[in-house]
């Protein structure tokens, strides 16, 4: 059922020269990892998948978005790895080239209990200056063994109009506060031309926190940084340029984020209450346009790296599985262009853990705390194992 993807890297310490580590010794780090296939059988293969979650209390089951508008459910609990569609959203979902379409899953802390499962997607804009909109939505869920969405229970929770049709963003997740989190792109087109990153009265650049519990369509948490101050209430840290894909770490909570960069850097983040990540003043921590905005306060990404290494970021996850030790503890991400996949740590140590022929869209994390890897060219699911 598994195949060996790639081969174990003899010259993985290669990487912390590019990356700047030096002197760092070598005992404790993390060693090369390799990739093996899981439901290689997929039937019907899947067709550019960008999220994946596995499903509340079943470990033999995931929900995987498509990005043209279907959410699918893998079960995994016999031999024989079956697709079924959960929901087909196409209709209403604007589908493009770069990063528009179905974007980020969120179940409800109490899905087992109420149904409900959230969708980010974009649909067509209005013109006038509107290219898409991004949308955040509650669905519910019409059997009770959560294999069937119902499409008409779908209640909007919130629109972010995008003037140009890059830069989405897109993820979704609920933090261990219970608090529904979304992450938007500074709008699109290059270098932020309408100067959204910086400016806080707009939800573009930003990682908003929500309570979808409380208020009409929700309720904001008391201890949202611009609360009573400039700034929209929503906004828990800015100055992003487009996060793709993020995650909290199950043990600790941090909230680690992969912003992807202009034409020179790829930047991870460790985000914090209403931080200020610099876009588009800085590009990953160099300069990338003062103009006159004022970059005190802006904070340092954890790890960066250049274009001579890839060209878009994709985050992962913290990894807390058992298969590899070493790794434990480490922020794992990758880049969609040239399959390198990294680690990294708060104290900004990087270690490059393998070079991968995928389009690195997404990962995911099981309950195990093991992370998987979607390929969003050939609709492949693999997971990481310790390198041979």
């Amino acid at each position: 059922m598994m195949k060996s993807l790639v081969s174990r890297l003899g010259v993985w310490l290669g990487a912390f020269a590019i990356f700047g580590c030096f002197g760092v010794a070598a005992q404790n780090l993390p060693g090369p990892v390799d990739l093996v296939l899981v439901f290689p059988d997929l039937s019907p293969a899947l067709d550019r998948p960008v999220s994946m979650v596995q499903s509340p209390g079943r470990q033999d089951r995931w929900y995987v978005a498509e990005q043209a508008g279907r959410l699918l459910i893998i079960d995994n609990s016999t031999a024989a790895n079956t697709v079924g569609v959960v929901a087909d959203l196409r209709g209403r979902i604007a589908s493009g080239p770069n990063e528009a379409g179905l974007l980020g899953i969120a179940f409800h802390p109490d899905f087992q209990s109420n149904g409900e499962l959230f969708l980010s997607y974009t649909r067509r804009g209005s013109g006038g200056g509107v290219a898409l909109t991004s949308v955040i939505s509650r669905f519910r869920m019409a059997d009770e063994n959560g294999q069937v969405l119902d499409p008409r229970s779908e209640e909007i929770i919130l629109t972010v109009d995008q003037p140009f049709a890059n830069h989405n963003g897109g993820q979704i997740s609920f933090g261990p506060d219970g608090f529904l989190y979304a992450g938007f792109g500074d709008g699109g087109s290059a270098g932020d031309p309408q100067g959204h990153g910086q400016n806080r009265d707009t939800m573009l650049g930003t990682m908003i926190r929500i309570d979808v519990d409380q208020g009409a369509p929700y309720g904001i948490p008391d201890d949202n940084p611009f609360v009573g101050q400039d700034g929209l209430s929503e906004i828990f840290a800015y100055g992003l340029r487009n996060p793709w894909r993020w995650s909290f770490d199950r043990e600790t909570g941090d909230l680690w984020l992969a912003d992807v960069g202009q034409n020179r850097w790829e930047e991870v983040d460790r985000i914090t209450l209403g931080g200020n990540y610099g876009w588009n003043a800085r590009e990953g921590a160099h300069v990338f346009e003062l103009s006159d905005t004022n970059t005190n306060g802006l904070i340092e990404p954890v790890a960066e790296y250049s274009h001579n290494l890839g060209c878009s970021v994709t985050g992962g996850f913290v990894y807390r599985g058992s298969a590899i030790p070493d790794l434990v503890g480490w922020f794992v991400y990758g880049d969609f262009c040239s399959g390198r996949i990294w680690a990294t740590r708060e104290d900004g140590q990087v270690v490059e853990l393998a070079r991968v022929g995928l389009n690195i869209a997404a990962f995911a994390q099981g309950t195990d705390g093991e992370i998987l890897i979607l390929d969003h060219a050939r609709g492949r699911i693999a997971r990481i194992v310790p390198g041979r």
